[in-house]
């Protein structure tokens, strides 16, 4: 991120792309309610012959994609705290001090949200009912949990969020370098769906726990980025414009 002194104003944002596709992903979740995809899908990652699902056991998919990967974002998450606080002491970072503010907020909330939800919802994991060898009672989000001495903690996605939080780092380099920000959405969404499937495999998540994860950490950037640095033209700005195009 090239250091400058001020910036022209944000780039318009399109309601219609960045609160109509999350929203209307929402409620496209809300109706899946109504069948049973989650568990259709589940059944696809459960082999019957051992009862387990596929990637239970896997030292991929806990070692390296869950904890491993998971302390590499945790790492960028304290490298971006502390780029924080060091622009208030190097003066070659204090133009990005609103950048790396956003990100760090944007960050901390994406994931800090998880686990009160968790808490709330109580939402069972794939590995726990029933269906798949467990011996809690499967319920929807929006149905009444069944009585348990054990609830669960599986909605929304909490190693889902740890990648679909990186969507930060897209609004942060939204303004300055557009380019490289498309590519940390791209590999924000990438890293985020990875990380999905691979707890999906194990058992750990539903399919709808980590999309409503992707639209909430896209939401928090987005509020974020729009409180922190989002810039409108000035109304100077605007006449000006409006008069260069005719209008």
């Amino acid at each position: 991120m090239p250091v400058a002194s001020d910036f022209s104003p944000s780039r318009p944002l399109n309601p219609w792309i960045v609160l109509g596709i999350p929203l209307l992903t929402a409620l496209v979740l809300v109706l899946l309610e109504l069948t049973d995809l989650d568990m259709a899908i589940a059944r696809l990652f459960f082999d019957q012959a051992t009862g387990e699902f596929i990637g239970r056991h896997s030292y991929f998919l806990e070692d390296i994609l869950h904890d491993r990967a998971k302390q590499v974002v945790i790492g960028f998450g304290l490298l971006a705290i502390a780029g924080y606080g060091a622009s208030f002491v190097l003066a070659r970072l204090k133009p990005i001090r609103r950048e790396l503010g956003c990100l760090v907020l944007a960050l901390g909330l994406s994931t800090g949200f998880v686990t009160p939800l968790k808490a709330a919802t109580a939402v069972q994991c794939p590995w726990s009912l029933s269906q798949f060898g467990g011996q809690e009672t499967y319920s929807k989000l929006m149905e009444a949990r069944p009585q348990t001495d054990k609830p669960g903690r599986c909605w929304p996605g909490g190693h889902a969020a740890t990648g679909f939080a990186l969507f930060a780092l897209f609004f942060a380099l939204r303004d300055r370098r557009p380019r490289l920000a498309k590519v940390a959405l791209a590999a924000a969404f990438t890293l985020g769906t990875v990380f999905s499937i691979g707890r999906m495999l194990q058992g750990a998540h539903f399919f709808s726990h980590n999309v409503w994860t992707a639209v909430f950490c896209w939401l928090i950037s987005l509020g974020c980025y729009y409180l922190v640095l989002y810039r409108r033209k000035a109304p100077a700005q605007e006449i000006a414009g409006a008069v260069a195009t005719g209008n």
